[in-house]
Protein backbone atom coordinates (compact mmCIF):
# COMPACT_ATOMS: atom_id res chain seq x y z
CA UNK A 1 0.00 0.00 0.00
CA UNK A 2 1.21 3.45 -0.87
CA UNK A 3 0.17 6.40 1.30
CA UNK A 4 -1.24 9.02 -1.03
CA UNK A 5 -2.78 11.69 1.14
CA UNK A 6 -3.59 12.94 4.58
CA UNK A 7 -6.62 15.19 4.89
CA UNK A 8 -7.74 17.25 7.88
CA UNK A 9 -11.48 17.05 8.53
CA UNK A 10 -12.91 19.87 10.64
CA UNK A 11 -15.93 19.14 12.81
CA UNK A 12 -18.03 22.29 12.24
CA UNK A 13 -20.14 21.74 15.35
CA UNK A 14 -17.27 21.71 17.85
CA UNK A 15 -14.26 22.81 15.82
CA UNK A 16 -12.34 19.60 16.43
CA UNK A 17 -9.97 18.48 13.68
CA UNK A 18 -9.56 14.87 12.61
CA UNK A 19 -6.96 13.31 10.33
CA UNK A 20 -8.03 11.09 7.42
CA UNK A 21 -5.39 8.84 5.89
CA UNK A 22 -6.26 7.68 2.37
CA UNK A 23 -4.14 5.06 0.61
CA UNK A 24 -4.15 3.20 -2.68
CA UNK A 25 -4.84 -0.50 -2.08
CA UNK A 26 -4.66 -2.57 -5.24
CA UNK A 27 -7.45 -1.44 -7.54
CA UNK A 28 -9.25 0.45 -4.76
CA UNK A 29 -8.64 2.96 -2.00
CA UNK A 30 -8.81 2.63 1.76
CA UNK A 31 -9.16 5.28 4.40
CA UNK A 32 -9.22 5.65 8.14
CA UNK A 33 -9.68 8.45 10.66
CA UNK A 34 -6.54 8.43 12.80
CA UNK A 35 -8.23 9.70 15.98
CA UNK A 36 -11.28 7.42 15.60
CA UNK A 37 -9.89 4.08 14.35
CA UNK A 38 -13.32 2.46 14.02
CA UNK A 39 -14.05 4.91 11.19
CA UNK A 40 -12.59 3.25 8.11
CA UNK A 41 -13.73 2.22 4.66
CA UNK A 42 -12.69 0.97 1.25
CA UNK A 43 -14.01 2.47 -1.98
CA UNK A 44 -13.09 2.75 -5.64
CA UNK A 45 -11.92 6.41 -5.56
CA UNK A 46 -10.20 8.62 -3.01
CA UNK A 47 -13.11 11.09 -3.25
CA UNK A 48 -15.59 8.35 -2.36
CA UNK A 49 -13.40 7.26 0.58
CA UNK A 50 -13.25 10.81 1.93
CA UNK A 51 -17.01 11.25 1.57
CA UNK A 52 -17.72 7.98 3.44
CA UNK A 53 -15.16 8.81 6.14
CA UNK A 54 -16.79 12.19 6.78
CA UNK A 55 -20.25 10.65 6.97
CA UNK A 56 -19.15 7.78 9.22
CA UNK A 57 -17.14 10.12 11.46
CA UNK A 58 -20.20 12.33 11.94
CA UNK A 59 -22.33 9.29 12.83
CA UNK A 60 -19.76 7.96 15.33
CA UNK A 61 -19.41 11.37 17.00
CA UNK A 62 -23.19 11.68 17.28
CA UNK A 63 -23.45 8.19 18.77
CA UNK A 64 -20.72 9.02 21.30
CA UNK A 65 -22.47 12.26 22.27
CA UNK A 66 -25.80 10.48 22.65
CA UNK A 67 -24.19 7.80 24.81
CA UNK A 68 -22.56 10.47 26.98
CA UNK A 69 -25.87 12.33 27.37
CA UNK A 70 -27.64 9.12 28.32
CA UNK A 71 -24.94 8.20 30.84
CA UNK A 72 -24.95 11.60 32.54
CA UNK A 73 -28.73 11.56 32.79
CA UNK A 74 -28.56 8.12 34.42
CA UNK A 75 -25.84 9.34 36.78
CA UNK A 76 -27.93 12.38 37.77
CA UNK A 77 -31.05 10.29 38.39
CA UNK A 78 -29.05 7.77 40.42
CA UNK A 79 -27.53 10.53 42.56
CA UNK A 80 -23.96 9.74 41.52
CA UNK A 81 -23.23 13.46 41.02
CA UNK A 82 -24.85 14.74 44.21
CA UNK A 83 -21.50 14.90 46.00
CA UNK A 84 -20.25 17.36 43.36
CA UNK A 85 -23.21 19.68 43.91
CA UNK A 86 -22.72 19.47 47.67
CA UNK A 87 -19.02 20.32 47.31
CA UNK A 88 -19.83 23.29 45.03
CA UNK A 89 -22.37 24.65 47.55
CA UNK A 90 -19.89 24.17 50.36
CA UNK A 91 -17.26 26.15 48.41
CA UNK A 92 -19.78 28.88 47.64
CA UNK A 93 -20.82 29.22 51.29
CA UNK A 94 -17.17 29.30 52.39
CA UNK A 95 -16.37 32.12 49.94
CA UNK A 96 -14.05 30.01 47.79
CA UNK A 97 -15.80 31.02 44.54
CA UNK A 98 -15.22 33.93 42.19
CA UNK A 99 -17.64 35.62 39.86
CA UNK A 100 -16.89 34.21 36.41
CA UNK A 101 -16.83 37.63 34.80
CA UNK A 102 -14.18 38.87 37.24
CA UNK A 103 -11.97 36.00 36.12
CA UNK A 104 -12.46 36.26 32.32
CA UNK A 105 -13.01 40.00 32.10
CA UNK A 106 -16.00 42.30 32.05
CA UNK A 107 -16.03 42.78 28.26
CA UNK A 108 -18.05 39.57 27.92
CA UNK A 109 -20.55 40.47 30.64
CA UNK A 110 -23.98 41.27 29.27
CA UNK A 111 -25.96 44.21 30.60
Amino acid sequence: MEKTQTVKIQNPEYGDAYTAHIEKNGAGWIGQIQEVPEVQCEESTPEAVLKILKTDLHEVLLARADAWDKQIEEDIKAGRLDHLAEKALEDLRAGRCQDLFSVIGTETKSS
